[in-house]
């Protein structure tokens, strides 16, 4: 197995940060574990309770429709789309995973805004389980884009 090398970003001070969280219904004993590695991260970056916004969907097909109306809305510094795609027996998790992936993308390009990719695409439910991680490192990334673009800005 390759070593997984993660980032090492030093945490700040986003208690004025406002976030926007889209999750998935669809496999919710995996996203409401991913929602929790999300908040608990947050919570080290000291965003609080009222700045977070959290919006449950179906499913990760309809993550980035929420997301758009989000973004466009201007009141959030970063986003969070958090999902679980587990393969079945047909390949409607190909087609599934490549329309939230694109969809993701299209928001983070069209809005710039940072959007933290919490979408997990797995063969099965053991292997969601040990990426529950997968929270807050959607945060971190979000998060610490968001802070880039605020001082670019500045």
């Amino acid at each position: 197995m390759q070593e997984v090398k993660k980032a090492n970003f030093e945490k700040f001070d986003a208690s004025g940060y406002k976030v926007g969280i889209v999750v998935a219904q669809f496999n919710r004993d995996v996203t409401e574990e991913l929602l929790k590695s999300a908040l608990d991260m947050l919570e080290s970056y000291r965003v609080g309770k009222k700045n977070i916004k959290v919006l449950s969907v179906a499913g990760s097909i309809e993550i980035p429709v929420v997301l758009k109306h989000l973004a466009a809305s201007k009141n959030y510094d970063c986003l969070l789309a958090i999902g679980a795609i587990i393969r079945g027996e047909t390949p409607h998790f190909d087609y599934v995973a490549k329309i939230v992936s694109e969809g993701v993308l299209q928001i983070m390009v069209e809005y710039g805004i940072p959007v933290g990719f919490g979408v997990l695409t797995t063969e099965d439910k053991a292997q969601a389980a040990s990426r529950f991680h997968v929270g807050f490192e959607a945060v971190e990334a979000a998060i610490q884009n968001a802070k880039i673009i605020k001082e670019i800005s500045e």
